[in-house]
Order: C-alpha cells, then structure tokens, then sequence
C-alpha cells in the first residue's frame, strides 16, 4: 500500500495533506521514505499513528525530516509537543484519516481529556521551517519548496 500511495503522493494526486515523509536513519544514515498525511492548520503537525516506530526515532535523533510533494521537498525542523497541546491536533488527525482509527482507544467524538492520554502512545510534532524563529505554514510552504532538479 505504501508503494502505491507514495507513487501517487510523488504526482501530487494523494491528497493535498500527504507527503513523503523521508529522514535519516539515526544508525545507518541511509534515507528511509513513508507517506504521511499532515494536519495543517496554519501550522503543520506530523502525527505518529503507528506510535513509535523507526521514523520517529529517526525524526527524533535527527532534529529535521524532510516532507516531499508533486516535485517538490522542503526541509523542516521537528519538535516534540507535550500531550496536552497534542490533544486537539490528535482529534483532528483521528477525524481526517479514519484508517488509523483501530490504533486509539479514543473515537473522534471522544473528549481532548482521552487524546491526552493517547499522546504518550502517538507522538506529535510541530513542523517549523530550518531557520530559528521560522514556522512552516501554508503561506511559507509555497515559498519554501524547491523543484527537484530533472532526472539525469
């Protein structure tokens, strides 16, 4: 599945909010690539539905990840919230991308006191440009991407 969501996330037909999500493995430093659907909101927020798995840890280690769309990436920094500022953006992600709903004990519906006790099991993070003081808004997004240069 993820092979075919990432092909169509490359063209930019995945949805407006979905990105490949690409960082660096804290260990290796090879480059590891996974869809991701993103809550922007005028901020952007990376949530880990799956918990921690190894893209975190990586986001984590590293400080920045990199997010890919129809040609174009931006390099953003990542910083962890704390669960009550998690709360709402959780709701949020569990109202837009009903596929991950099995992965919560909460429903969409469910109060913010039960995301945040979720947050601890899906981690969240802020998304802000790699300058100090930048933030990774929509206005930003379209000024921050570059092209990706043609293939040789």
């Amino acid at each position: 599945m993820n092979a075919v969501i990432g092909s169509l996330t490359r063209f930019g037909l995945a949805g407006r909010h979905t990105y490949i999500l690409t960082v660096r493995g804290r260990k290796t430093g090879r480059a590891y690539s996974t869809p991701v659907r993103l809550i922007e909101d005028g901020e952007r927020w990376l949530v880990a539905p799956y918990g921690e798995v190894g893209w975190v840890r990586n986001a984590r280690a590293a400080g920045k990840v990199e997010i890919r769309r129809a040609g174009r990436s931006e390099t953003l920094r990542i910083e962890e919230i704390a669960s009550d500022q998690s709360a709402p953006v959780l709701q949020q992600y569990l109202k837009r991308v009903t596929a991950v709903r099995p992965f919560f004990d909460v429903t969409p519906d469910s109060p913010l006191d039960g995301f945040v006790s979720e947050a601890s099991r899906h981690p969240v993070f802020r998304l802000t440009d790699e300058q100090p003081g930048g933030t990774a808004s929509d206005d930003s997004r379209s000024r921050g991407l570059e092209r990706d240069p043609p293939p040789a």
